[in-house]
Order: structure tokens, then C-alpha cells, then sequence
């Protein structure tokens, strides 16, 4: 065993202890701080004497094991507006990512195109909305798309960037030794977008979830959107807040498995 291995090979089980101290030491600190917010919550409405605006978490907590997850309802609606996230993110990113390559591998197509992706981007899409339930009706087909045009323009914008990153000089030598086109992409093109690819990955989860509960908000007979509508149209603000949160679970659940996947990708980052 050489030198540096004898030297190295003690500190390494040292140095992972240590990250996962304070890793704990972080998570304990958040948590504190969110169970100090939801007492001073709390403490507040009980105080206040309750309100037709705000209940306090344990009214929350109640009426989400009492009105929320007993519904068969809800419970549909809420597995509704989870395939649809789904549908949408994935639809965003299989087209986010071919675009984005397509639009980013020529310096031609970057100056015809991307200018034309930007000036779609800055378009509020909450006003295309109508165009979409003419399209598609007011199943889950509209809110699919609906979210698909607001998690398509962060991934494809970001890969684009990711990609202008990347020195052409390593390109030109790729193609030079008789690289493949799927060998650039795969061994060239992504480890220089990896990251600029995953922020975008992030920012689409958050607006595909966004598009579709705006689509169930606004044109929906079902789903978590229209739910909320009905719990806030009727002043009954526990299982109003208890599906908000429900909806913020499935959000922090949602872009966890997008940190995994990060974690995986990225692993050469640590």
C-alpha cells in the first residue's frame, strides 16, 4: 500500500462522519425553526379567536384526516393532478432537451432561434389559456399541455445556455478525431450543460405544477385546483389549507426526486 492510500484511507470515514454531523446539525436546525413558526401560528389564531381567513395547524391537521384524505373525491383529485404533473414534466422535458440541443449546437440556429425562444418566454402564459381549452377541452389533456408550455421554456433556455458555455475548440477537436454525433452529445455536449440542465430541471418542476394548477383553477370540474377554489369560495379555511399542503408535499416530493437524479448525474461536482 503506497504512501498517500495509508494517508488518505484513515481520514475518509472521518470526513463522512463529519459531513453527516453537520448535515444532521442542519436538518435539526429547520426543523426547529419550522416548529417554532407553526406554535407562534398557532398561538396566534387561538389568541385571535379564530378566523374565516386562517385556521390554526391543528384545525389544519384535523380536517386533513378528517375532509381531506376520507374523500374518495379528493383523493381521486389529487392522483388526477399528480399525472398530469407528471405527463407535463415529462412531456417538458423530453422537448426542453432536444430543442434546447437543437437550438444550441450551431451558432446559426442560436442567432435565428433563440431569440425567437426568448420572445415566447416573456409571454405570460396564463393569457394563452383560453387558446389551450379551445385546443384541447377541459379534460386532462388541456392541463397537460397547459403545464407543458410553462416547464418547456426553463429547460430549454437553460440547455441553450449550458451549452453556449462549452469552448468550441473541444468540439472542433471532437469532430476532428472522427467523433460521432451521439458520442459529442453524450461525452461533450452534456457534461458541459449537466448543470445549467439540472437548474432547469428544477424551474420546470416548480412552473409545470404551476400551469396545471392554474388550468384546474381557472377551467376544471376536478383536481387540486379546483378544490382549493371550492374550499376557498366556501370561507372554510382548514381543508383549504390542509389541500395546500398537501399540494406543497407533493411539490417538495416532486423536486427531492429531482435532487436524487442530480446527485446521481453530478456526482463528480463532490
Amino acid at each position: 500500500m503506497s504512501l498517500a492510500q495509508t494517508e488518505v484511507s484513515p481520514s475518509l470515514p472521518r470526513y463522512r462522519r463529519a459531513r453527516f454531523r453537520e448535515g444532521a446539525r442542519l436538518a435539526g436546525a429547520r426543523w426547529l425553526i419550522v416548529l417554532a413558526l407553526l406554535a407562534v401560528w398557532e398561538i396566534w389564531t387561538r389568541l385571535a379567536g379564530g378566523s374565516d381567513l386562517i385556521a390554526p395547524p391543528s384545525a389544519i391537521l384535523r380536517a386533513l384526516f378528517t375532509d381531506i384524505l376520507p374523500d374518495a373525491e379528493i383523493r381521486g383529485a389529487i392522483a388526477l393532478t399528480i399525472f398530469e404533473v407528471a405527463g407535463a414534466y415529462a412531456l417538458s422535458v423530453a422537448g426542453g432537451l432536444a430543442l434546447g440541443i437543437a437550438i444550441g449546437s450551431t451558432k446559426l440556429s442560436h442567432q435565428a432561434l433563440f431569440p425567437i425562444v426568448l420572445l415566447l418566454y416573456a409571454i405570460p402564459q396564463v393569457v394563452l389559456l383560453p387558446l389551450f381549452m379551445l385546443g384541447f377541452g377541459i379534460g386532462p389533456e388541456a392541463k397537460i399541455a397547459f403545464g407543458f408550455s410553462h416547464g418547456l421554456f426553463p429547460i430549454l433556455v437553460n440547455v441553450v445556455a449550458g451549452m453556449q458555455n462549452m469552448n468550441p475548440l473541444y468540439l472542433n477537436a471532437a469532430r476532428a478525431m472522427g467523433a460521432r454525433q451521439s458520442d459529442i452529445i453524450r461525452n461533450l455536449v452534456f457534461p458541459h450543460m449537466v448543470a445549467s440542465f439540472f437548474t432547469g430541471l428544477r424551474l420546470s418542476m416548480t412552473m409545470t405544477l404551476l400551469g396545471v394548477i392554474l388550468a384546474e383553477l381557472y377551467v376544471s370540474m376536478t383536481g387540486v385546483g379546483y378544490f382549493t377554489k371550492l374550499f376557498a369560495e366556501s370561507f372554510d379555511p382548514a381543508p383549504l389549507f390542509a389541500l395546500i399542503g398537501t399540494l406543497a408535499v407533493i411539490a417538495i416530493v416532486l423536486n427531492e426526486l429531482v435532487r436524487i437524479v442530480e446527485r446521481r448525474f453530478t456526482r463528480w461536482k463532490n
